[in-house]
């Protein structure tokens, strides 16, 4: 019979648990995620990217390049793909354009450092780097760029003109781009050029006619017609009041009724509800008003029929349903305060217009006020359009040049587009790759081939060989010609600021260094937490 082996008593040594892997494999699908929205737009970038048609869950279609409007429509359910949802938001508010590039050199980056994490590199190191590696590159697009003066508009047109190239409405750029300097240059305040406020432009869309129709109006637009069968439709020489109380007969409280039982009372209503009508309508001829724009009210009519009766023999020309939340720039425009009770209608509460006429545009009519006296500094824009597609992309066309304009305002220099500034980038960080040692090596020379994204992608979506194109636009980068980029007219490499595709500064500014932003905050995020509220 065999011995019975003896027993052993071997003790567990502590161990604290550490999972290494889940940190990286979140880090992982973010970068996925992230990587999977960018791919999604790549193939709207440049004048000859694609355009994305999108169904909304109620059916309604539009069809846009805009990467801000692309991604804003978008049904992104992933945590990190939502961060360059705001990030191409966070372009739109502070430069206006470029919303679809500083989404693909955030795919790109996200891309490097994949490739980076995969070496070993520790998050926190590749984000650093990349930090420096931004500031140099906006170092680099600073030396690049060319100062401009606002009183050149033709270099302003340029701009706005290169804006407008890569969208849907790119044959009327030639129409639009001076709209859109003009608008810009209108409300800029001299002395506070570095603010515009493009609240002060109001574009309104009408449908019908065609783009080239759209047109600049310096005064004040209404999109209703005027109120009234035999009201005037035209007055020179106007005077205009605001007003923001109701010409028609009170009403009671909500809760109360007045019930009337007998012709007498009835008859004694009547009269009296004319009488205090009458004394409104006198009130009004009294101060030589002859335009009256009334607030939109939601308790009753603004105007009663009875009242517009009146107003009609008074020869006054009547504009009702004026929205609560244009009443600030109406207020602006008219140079004017709105009068909010009787007493306040006088004369010295009106402001002065050469021309009140209402004016067929398409299908729709609009009243126009031109030649306003002491007017502030608005204007107003009428955007047409043959069908609804049209007309919303030809509008978000305008804002986004609009959005050129108001940086190059902003910041008075503009930088030479076509993938110039990012394969100069590139050359320059490469080269400065092999000054620096340890992990900054690696990173400056991932972020420089990132970089390389915008020419390659400009050249796959004209339909030219991206690997040739890009190879040949650094060869010609690194004997010196820094204008050298991809004219996807001609399909070849080309003096890019001889053809006019200049871009604001303050454009490629921004997108690197929100993209950087993103990046980084991307990459310092190791667990993702669900909570119940």
């Amino acid at each position: 019979m065999a011995p019975k082996a003896a027993a052993v008593n071997i003790k567990p040594t502590a161990k604290a648990f550490k999972d290494k892997s889940k940190p990286t494999d979140v880090r992982l699908s973010n970068i996925q995620a992230a990587k999977a929205v960018s791919d999604a737009i790549r193939t709207s970038l440049g004048p000859r990217g694609m355009d994305k048609m999108i169904q909304a869950g109620n059916g309604e279609v539009s069809i846009t390049n805009d990467g801000a409007t692309i991604l804003k429509q978008m049904n992104v359910l992933h945590p990190a793909a939502k961060m360059l949802v705001e990030l191409s938001r966070a372009q739109d508010v502070a430069a206006g354009d470029g919303t679809t590039s500083v989404v693909v050199i955030a795919g790109a980056l996200l891309e490097a450092c994949e490739k980076l994490l995969q070496k070993g590199l520790h998050p926190t190191a590749i984000s650093d780097s990349f930090q420096r590696c931004s500031n140099k590159a906006v170092e680099i697009l600073k030396q690049m760029s060319t100062p401009i003066e606002l009183d050149d508009r033709e270099t302003l047109i340029k701009s706005a003109s290169t804006s407008l190239n890569s969208k849907v409405v790119s044959q009327q750029s030639s129409l639009l781009a001076p709209i859109a300097v003009d608008a810009v240059l209108k409300v800029t305040d001299p002395g506070k050029e570095t603010s515009v406020d493009l609240k002060n432009i109001k574009v309104i869309s009408s449908l019908g006619g065609t783009v080239e129709d759209t047109e600049l109006v310096d005064g004040l637009v209404f999109t209703c017609r005027s109120a009234g069968s035999n009201a005037p439709k035209r007055i020179e020489k106007a005077k205009i009041g605001l007003i923001q109380f109701c010409i028609s007969a009170p009403k009671t409280d909500m809760d109360h009724n007045v019930i009337v039982s007998d012709y007498a009372a009835m008859d004694r209503v009547l009269k009296e509800e004319r009488s205090y009508i009458l004394n409104i309508v006198k009130q009004i001829k009294k101060s030589g008003c002859n335009v009256l724009l009334v607030q939109k009210s939601i308790l009753r009519d603004a105007v009663s029929d009875l009242a517009q009766h009146f107003l009609d023999k008074i020869k006054c020309l009547v504009v009702k349903d004026v929205e609560r939340e244009d009443i600030e720039f109406v207020c602006k425009t008219l140079h004017c305060r709105p009068i909010a009770s009787l007493d306040h209608f006088t004369a010295e509460n009106l402001s002065s217009a050469d021309l009140v006429e209402e004016v067929a545009s398409g299908t729709n009519k609009f009243v126009k006020i031109t030649g306003i006296q002491n007017m502030g500094r608005t204007i107003s824009i009428i955007c047409r359009g043959s069908n609804k597609l049209v007309l919303e992309e030809a509008a978000r066309s305008l804002h986004d040049a609009l959005c050129v304009v108001r940086c190059l305002v902003k910041l008075r220099a503009q930088i030479v587009g076509g993938g110039a500034p990012e394969i100069e980038m590139a050359l320059q960080l490469a080269a400065l790759a092999q000054t620096v040692e340890g992990v900054d090596a690696y990173c400056f020379r991932a972020f420089a081939d990132a970089l390389e994204v915008i020419p390659s992608t400009l050249a796959e979506n004209a339909g030219l060989n991206p690997i040739a194109t890009v190879t040949e636009l650094r060869n010609r980068h690194a004997q010196g010609e820094k204008n050298a980029g991809i004219n996807v007219r001609k399909g070849a490499i080309t003096d890019i600021f001889a053809e006019n595709v200049v871009q604001p500064l303050l454009v490629s500014i921004s997108s690197i260094t929100l993209a950087t932003e993103t990046i980084r905050s991307i990459l310092k995020i190791d667990d993702i937490v669900n909570t119940f509220s």
